[in-house]
């Protein structure tokens, strides 16, 4: 990736000039959602796609018509001598050729949805054409002929005829009508007007065979069009996963450069923010502690300790802020070592003593006796339990409680809770504190307000080491935040205990 400031600049502006990749996709999806929500029958989509199948069809059958006309013209020659067969043999040859012509100017041109139903009828008048030659044979006579012979030579003939073309004419809707119907009606008239006993015969099983294979054919071609339609289903998934893993590849691919333009960003102000901070804290509390000579105006002396407070404030907020982008970034490595996490909760309540008695808040320490230490980072634990103080003194009203337990949790764990009796946060909220940035609506009235990073880090530093956050609240009631270390941290372990097993913490408490 190449880099520079034009390059940088551009990576977070929304790239737009990606779009036209999808349309095709995207087009694909509309027109089959057009052709599957048709509600009755068979949309014209499905048309087109069957009359394309009867083509290649009647072109990979092209033979089968002609090879059953001369079977039947040579075993009709061999069995009644009669010539005039093969005059209609050349004929039956002659209306199939009709049929091969009309299949292959459909190959030549493309059939479109505008046009399917001309090629359709076209068809058809070449299966009418193939049914006069079918006709012409039901009307063949054989004079030397005895008995039933020649009426069963025809049925069966008609017979095969009929199943051949039911099977090369599957996708073309009343092929088989258009082909047979007027055999069948001349077979009909034949039985009424010299009802003998094979024409008859021969009538009734042919036109019981052609009801047949009409329904067959209906049925089967139904199952084609359900099977097209799941195929056009199948090819809209695939399209519409198309565009989801393309629109999912961009979005990524926008969300790395933003992260890259963002660390870079956090990068530079770290150096940039930093430097000018330390000069203004430090002047400012040289000028406090009037180490140069006494400042004349008590108002300046005032100002410098405004000016050096605010100055922390802000380092505060920029180390959160980098801290969580280490986090994010997976650059966030631990020093550990082994600590005892009663020794450090009581150095973070020392620290925020001041606070805490500024606001005569009462800070009572109930721990277990005898912990043994834990394996852990112990800045990363300063900052876990001193966030979560800091939280309870700003939330906790004047003359408040905040109650700070150690101990043992139910697996073997050590566990550090902080239990305030604040405003509480309401149950809605709680997703939202624990958001990066994220307040809730107490914070926000709050008069100290800060980034909404304390308690994200907390997750992430106590995720670090494989434990666990927990936020209890409820309003006007008070609000607990549980930070636990696993038991594998726990340099000397202990067997579990049950959530009833009784305790007897030291208390202490500070005023």
């Amino acid at each position: 990736m190449s880099t520079g400031v034009s390059t940088s600049t551009d990576k977070i502006i929304v790239d737009k000039s990606r779009s036209h990749r999808n349309k095709a996709v995207s087009r694909t999806v509309r027109a089959t959602r057009d052709r599957l929500q048709i509600a009755t029958g068979v949309s014209p989509g499905f048309e087109r796609e069957m009359m394309q199948l009867h083509v290649g069809s009647v072109a990979q059958s092209a033979l089968a018509i002609p090879v059953v006309v001369m079977l039947i013209a040579a075993g009709g020659v061999y069995l009644t001598q009669e010539i005039g067969l093969v005059a209609w043999a050349v004929l039956a040859l002659t209306m199939h050729a009709i049929g091969m012509i009309v299949a292959h100017r459909a190959r030549a041109r493309e059939i479109t949805a505008e046009n399917v139903r001309r090629w359709q009828r076209g068809f058809l008048v070449a299966q009418v054409f193939m049914g006069l030659a079918w006709v012409a044979f039901s009307l063949q006579t054989c004079g030397s002929c005895t008995g039933v012979t020649f009426d069963f030579y025809k049925g069966s003939a008609l017979l095969v005829a009929l199943a051949v073309t039911a099977m090369s004419t599957l996708m073309l809707r009343h092929a088989i009508l258009c082909a047979f119907l007027p055999t069948v009606a001349v077979l009909i008239v034949l039985a009424v007007l010299a009802p003998a006993p094979g024409t008859v015969g021969m009538a009734a099983i042919i036109t019981a065979a052609m009801l047949f294979l009409v329904f067959m054919t209906h049925r089967l071609r139904y199952t084609s069009a359900q099977l097209l339609s799941s195929q056009s289903e199948k090819d809209d998934l695939i399209a519409e996963l198309e565009v989801a893993k393309s629109m999912s590849d961009e979005a990524r691919r926008r969300a790395e450069e933003a992260n890259l333009a963002k660390s870079r960003f956090l990068a530079s102000m770290s150096h940039e923010l930093r430097t000018p901070l330390n000069a203004i804290l430090g002047f400012s509390e040289v000028m406090s502690t009037e180490v140069l000579g006494p400042l004349n105006n008590p108002i300046y002396k005032e100002y410098t300790s405004d000016i050096h407070r605010s100055g922390q404030h802000l380092l505060n907020l920029i180390n959160e802020i980098l801290d969580l982008s280490r986090i994010e970034a997976g650059k966030y490595d631990l020093a550990e070592d082994s600590v005892h996490l009663v020794d450090i909760a009581e150095d973070c309540i020392g620290m925020v003593q001041l606070r805490a008695r500024a606001k005569n808040i009462t800070i009572s320490e109930q721990v277990e006796s005898g912990m043994p230490a834990v394996w852990a980072d112990e800045k990363a634990l300063r900052q876990v339990i001193l966030n979560l103080l800091s939280n309870a003194v700003k939330f906790t009203p004047q003359g408040g409680e905040v109650v700070v337990k150690a101990g043992w949790t139910a697996g073997g764990g050590q566990y550090v809770s902080i239990k305030d009796n604040g405003p509480g946060i309401p149950e809605e909220e709680i997703p939202v504190v624990l958001s990066a940035f994220g307040q809730g609506s107490i914070a926000i009235k709050s008069a100290e307000q800060g980034t909404g990073l304390g308690l994200p880090i907390v997750q992430a530093i106590l995720a670090k080491h494989n434990g666990e956050f927990i936020l209890k609240s409820k309003l006007r009631e008070g609000t607990e935040a549980i930070a636990i270390l696993p038991a594998k941290r726990v340099l000397e372990s202990l067997p579990a205990v049950s959530e009833t097993h009784a305790v007897a913490p030291r208390r202490k408490s500070f005023a």
